[in-house]
C-alpha cells in the first residue's frame, strides 16, 4: 500500500512488463475465475505466449500489454458497449498500434459490414485471436499459411447458417479445400496459395469491386504473382468450381462421366475373368511340374520391368497421398511437407524413373514384333477361354508367346503411361499451362490423371499380380521378371504354339523328341530369340 511507484519505475506492479503477472494474480487462479464466473480461461497465459506478451518479456515497451487493450481503469466487460474490447470497439483499439493496418481494413469488405452493424462480421480479434495473438510463421496461428484458409476463413465461409443469413457462396471452402491448393495446404505445405495469398489481407474486396485482387481485371497480375505469365494468351477462368456446377467445364464432366463407367466396368470384368480362371484350376487341381527352365525375358525387358517396378508403386503412394493427405498411410511421407515438398518430389521422381524405362524399352523394340501386336485371334481366345472356364467348351485356347492376357495388359500400360506421362507433364509446368492454354486445360488434365491413375492402380493390383502371383499355374510367383527364365512345362501347357517354336531353337533335350503342335514357326520370334 505504502510502496507505491509510477507505472515507469520498472519495479512497479504496474509497470508495462510487470502487468501480466499482476493481472495474472487473479486472472490466473481458478478459484477466483470460478467464484465470479469469468469464463476466459488462461488468457494470461496466452498472452505470455503471444507474440506481444514475448515482445514485453524482451524489453520492448512500445509492444501491448494488458492495459493497452483492456485500459488501466475504465475496465469492463466485453460485452458493454463502453469496453475497449467490445467487439464495435477493436478495430479502434487495435488502431492506437496498427494505424495503417486499420485504415485498410476500414475499407475492406469486413470494415464497412462492420461499419454498418453487421454483428458476424469479423473484427481484428476474429482473425488474429485475442490473447493468443501469434507471428503468421508461428505453426499455431490463426493466420499460418497453413491454418488460415481451412480454420481462420473457414470458420465463417464454412458456416452455412452465415452463407444462408448473408448470402454468401457456399462453395468456396470445400472447392479450395478439394483444389491442388487446399489438398498440399492439407498436406501440411505453406508455399501454395491460401485465401490470403489470392484475396488479400486486410484489403479484402468484393470481386466485383475494381480494387479487389481477385476482379476478374486483376486476375492474371494475382495468379501471375506465382504462376508467371498466367492468363497472358486466355483469361482465367472459374477457380471455386465444384463437381457438376454450371461454371464446371464441359470437358472435366465429360472425363469424370466417362471413367465412372470405364473404371467400374473394367475392374469388374476383371474380377470376373480371374474369378472364372481361379475357380476353373482349383476345381482341376492341377499343379504343373517346375521341370526344366527356359529363357522368357531378356535383360532388356527385365531392365525396363524392374524400372517400372520400383517407380510405379512410389508414384501411386505419393500420388494419392496428395489426394488423402489424411489418411494414415499418407502421413509419412508429409511429415516434413510445411519445410520439404518431398512427396511432390519423390513423385517426379518416380515419373522420370518411369518414362526412362518406357524410352529403354521402346528403344530395344524399335523393330515390333508381330506377336506383340494384338489382333482378331486374340479376341477370339477370350471368348474361348470365358467358354472354358465356364464349362460351355471342352477346348482350352492355344497360345503363342503372348496370350491376350499379356497384350491386354501391354497395351493399357502403353496407353495409361502416355495419357499420365502428357498430364503429369502438364500439371508439373503448370506456369506454362497456364501461360499458352485456358485454365479447363489445366482442370481436364487434372481430372485425367486422377482417374487414370485409379485404372492404372486397380489393373495392377487385380489383372497383373494375379497373373504373376496368384495364378495357380505360376503360384507362388513367375520369376521371370527376375531370373529371366520360365518352366518349359509351364509354356509346354500353357502356350504351345511358342513351346513348339522354342524346340525348334533348341530347347533342353528332354523335349526335342515329345509332340507337339504343328504350328508354324514365327521368323521374327526366332530371329529375335536367337540374338538373346
Amino acid at each position: 500500500m505504502h510502496k507505491i511507484l509510477t507505472a515507469q519505475d520498472p519495479g512497479s506492479p504496474v509497470a508495462k512488463n510487470n502487468l501480466p503477472a499482476t493481472c495474472g494474480s487473479c486472472h490466473a487462479d481458478p478459484g477466483f475465475l470460478a467464484m465470479h464466473r469469468i469464463s476466459f480461461a488462461h488468457s494470461v497465459e496466452s498472452y505470455q505466449a503471444s507474440v506481444h506478451g514475448r515482445a514485453v518479456a524482451a524489453g520492448n515497451l512500445k509492444a501491448a500489454s494488458c492495459s493497452d487493450c483492456h485500459s488501466a481503469h475504465a475496465i469492463y466487460p466485453a460485452r458493454d458497449p463502453r469496453s475497449t474490447v467490445n467487439h464495435w470497439r477493436v478495430p479502434a483499439t487495435c488502431a492506437a498500434c496498427h494505424r495503417d493496418i486499420e485504415k485498410t481494413y476500414h475499407a475492406s469488405v469486413h470494415g464497412q459490414a462492420v461499419a454498418r452493424g453487421v454483428m458476424d462480421a469479423p473484427v481484428c480479434t476474429d482473425c488474429h485471436g485475442d490473447h493468443a495473438i501469434l507471428a503468421p510463421t508461428d505453426a499455431e496461428s490463426l493466420v499460418n499459411p497453413a491454418r488460415v484458409s481451412l480454420v481462420t476463413c473457414g470458420r465463417c465461409h464454412g458456416d452455412e447458417r452465415l452463407e444462408a443469413r448473408y448470402n454468401l457462396p457456399a462453395d468456396r471452402v470445400p472447392t479450395f479445400a478439394n483444389s491442388f491448393h487446399g489438398l498440399a495446404t492439407r498436406a501440411g505445405s505453406q508455399r501454395v496459395a491460401n485465401c490470403a495469398s489470392c484475396h488479400g489481407v486486410h484489403n479484402i474486396f468484393p470481386s466485383s469491386d475494381p480494387r479487389s485482387t481477385v476482379n476478374a481485371a486483376n486476375l492474371a497480375r494475382t495468379c501471375g504473382a506465382c504462376h508467371l505469365g498466367a492468363g497472358r494468351t486466355f483469361a482465367i477462368g472459374p477457380v471455386h468450381v465444384s463437381s457438376g456446377a454450371s461454371n464446371e467445364s464441359a470437358a472435366v464432366k465429360w472425363i469424370r462421366g466417362i471413367y465412372w463407367v470405364l473404371i467400374p466396368l473394367t475392374v469388374g470384368f476383371m474380377f470376373f475373368h480371374h474369378s472364372l480362371d481361379l475357380w476353373r484350376k482349383l476345381r482341376q487341381n492341377k499343379r504343373i511340374a517346375a521341370g526344366a527352365e527356359v529363357r522368357r525375358m531378356n535383360l532388356h525387358f527385365r531392365i525396363a520391368h524392374w524400372l517400372t517396378a520400383v517407380s510405379f508403386p512410389v508414384l501411386v503412394a505419393t500420388g494419392f497421398a496428395l489426394k488423402f493427405p489424411e489418411a494414415w498411410w499418407a502421413r509419412p511421407m508429409l511429415m516434413w511437407e510445411d519445410r520439404l515438398a518431398i512427396r511432390g518430389t519423390t513423385h517426379r521422381i518416380a515419373a522420370v524413373v518411369l518414362l526412362a524405362s518406357l524410352a529403354y524399352h521402346v528403344g530395344h523394340l524399335i523393330a515390333i514384333r508381330r506377336d506383340m501386336l494384338p489382333g482378331l485371334k486374340d479376341l477370339r481366345d477370350l471368348r474361348g477361354m470365358l467358354l472354358y472356364n465356364l464349362g460351355l467348351s471342352e477346348t482350352r485356347p492355344i497360345f503363342g508367346r503372348f496370350s491376350y492376357v499379356e497384350k491386354i495388359e501391354y497395351l493399357a500400360f502403353m496407353w495409361g503411361t502416355a495419357v499420365m506421362a502428357g498430364t503429369g507433364l502438364m500439371l508439373w509446368f503448370n506456369d506454362l499451362a497456364l501461360r499458352y492454354l485456358p485454365k479447363w486445360v489445366s482442370d481436364a488434365a487434372t481430372a485425367l490423371h486422377f482417374y487414370e491413375a485409379i485404372l492404372a492402380t486397380c489393373a495392377i493390383a487385380i489383372w497383373h499380380m494375379y497373373t504373376v502371383v496368384f495364378d495357380p499355374d505360376v503360384y507362388p510367383m513367375d520369376r521371370s521378371w527376375l531370373t529371366g527364365r520360365t518352366s518349359a512345362e509351364h509354356l509346354r501347357h500353357t502356350r504351345p504354339i511358342y513351346y513348339a517354336e522354342l524346340v525348334k531353337l533348341g530347347l533342353p533335350d528332354h523335349a526335342k523328341h515329345e509332340n507337339r503342335p504343328e504350328e508354324p514357326t514365327s521368323p521374327d520370334i526366332a530371329a529375335a530369340d536367337g540374338k538373346r
